[in-house]
């Protein structure tokens, strides 16, 4: 009975102290930010849409500090070479945070791309690419993002594509102190998006159109008059106030996470900034310390 009302103690908790937990409806959270007329709503569907006049894009309506964002994505059909489609978390300013998901078209038959990158103080040059164990295309999977103070986590239906760890003993810095808006885009970038930009946008095939559903926030929203270091201060636990991304299980990734890593790294990884010698002859610094 004990475990039961902790269970529900907890749960109680983090519906008091986070200013959003979650929700299906796009309109609860987000909004066109760019192209609303590329934005096509189907009910509980939405479809941005890429064709020769423009992409689409949209944001959060809030910013958040910790937690998990989830959506639920299909990506373009048939021939997508040269497009991108991206979910992303980004501060504002010229020494932003931002952790990205980068889906990267290719021609009928070939794999989409995943490419990751992670922005700190203004940052990136940190990207990984692997290829999906499924077609990205034909069903709906969810892409999230998860950010606490000691790890950020990449995943796709919750298996762990990446982890960014807390390396600040290293003196490393880490994203912890800019809240981050929630945002989605459909573009054309055939310069380099297949296969470093040799294959080019067909554009007989378009609209390409990329289609999202189960829009998921469970976060700790930041009021846009709050100043930063104090909505760091906000979001993370202290005394009575308990949030569910600071429970001592979430601080690092569990036995049967850090083998679906490994499996993922071993069998769809095909680029890593830090095995890059051409571009990096002396190892980045948080690749020296972080073998994950």
């Amino acid at each position: 009975m004990a475990v039961s009302v902790s269970v529900f103690l907890g749960f109680f908790l983090g519906l008091v102290f986070v200013g959003l937990v979650s929700s299906a409806k796009f309109d609860q959270l987000f909004q066109a930010s760019w192209a609303n007329d590329h934005l096509v709503y189907e009910g509980e569907l939405l479809k941005l849409k890429l064709d020769h006049y423009s992409g689409a894009g949209f944001s959060s309506k809030s910013r958040y500090m910790f937690g998990k964002v989830t959506i639920q994505i299909k990506l373009v059909e048939g021939d997508s070479a040269g497009t991108v489609t991206a979910f992303y978390m980004s501060s504002d300013g010229p020494n932003h945070n931002e952790f990205d998901f980068e889906f990267l078209g290719n021609t009928t038959g070939e794999p989409y791309t995943i490419q990751t990158n992670i922005y700190v103080n203004g940052v990136g040059n940190r990207e990984q690419r692997l290829n999906l164990w499924f077609d990205p295309t034909k069903e709906f999977h969810s892409y999230s993002l998860f950010w606490n103070q000691r790890h950020v986590l990449f995943l796709v239906d919750d298996t762990p594509i990446r982890v960014h760890p807390n390396m600040e003993n290293k003196g490393l810095p880490f994203p912890k102190d800019q809240p981050m808006g929630v945002y989605s885009s459909i573009w054309n970038a055939d310069d380099w998006a297949t296969q470093g930009g040799r294959v080019k946008t067909d554009w007989s095939h378009a609209p390409f159109i990329a289609t999202y559903t189960g829009f998921e926030i469970d976060a700790c929203e930041v009021p846009a008059s709050v100043a930063a270091t104090e909505s760091a201060k906000n979001c993370s636990s202290s005394g009575v106030k308990r949030y569910w991304w600071d429970e001592p299980t979430l601080a690092e990734l569990n036995v049967h996470q850090s083998h679906q890593l490994k499996w993922v790294k071993a069998r769809h990884m095909t680029y890593d900034y830090c095995t890059d010698t051409a571009r990096f002859p002396v190892m980045p610094l948080e690749c020296v310390h972080h073998r994950h």
